[in-house]
């Protein structure tokens, strides 16, 4: 139980860790342009040098919702991992972690539908760029969101022996 209890902590924190590298760097989208490689993330179009991420009026409201529910999603797993610690040292023996997976379950609607969003409105956006595809944040976004869901069933099947 100590093994199993420890490995679920140990992807939990991996989980956070992905989310903010995903949520910060600026690679979701990737391209090649004459002047070098290109890549776009949530916050910035970067070149040789960094700037604001240029987008339309009808998109702009897009990329705030896929924003913040990034960052919700990282505050909410940071919530489930603080809970799972404090559950672990006050949770009666027995009991299940009802509360931890409720959190990271929230964490994974999040990172689904901020990710679900970025996929439907700015997949392929790089027109003017040759070879657009995406970058590593987006699949660690994706990969965050199969963690998060596993960790949060794993968190409401199991008991504190």
């Amino acid at each position: 139980m100590l093994v199993l209890l420890a490995g679920i902590f140990v992807v939990h924190i991996a989980t956070v860790i992905m989310l903010f590298v995903s949520t910060i760097a600026n690679v979701w989208m990737v391209a090649s342009s004459s002047l070098g490689p290109v890549s776009s993330g949530l916050w910035l179009l970067c070149n040789k040098t960094c700037e604001q991420l240029p987008v339309s009026s009808g998109e702009e409201a897009s990329l705030k919702a896929v924003q913040a529910f990034m960052i919700l999603s990282i505050i909410f797993s940071v919530i489930a991992l603080i809970m799972f610690i404090v559950q672990l040292f006050t949770l009666e023996k027995g009991n299940r972690f009802y509360i931890t997976g409720a959190f990271m379950l929230v964490c994974w609607m999040c990172i689904l539908i901020g990710v679900s969003i970025y996929t439907a409105r700015f997949t392929g956006k790089m027109a003017e760029f040759t070879l657009p595809h995406h970058g590593y944040c987006f699949i660690l976004a994706w990969i965050c969101f199969c963690f998060s869901f596993i960790i949060g069933i794993l968190y409401l099947v199991l008991r504190k022996k």
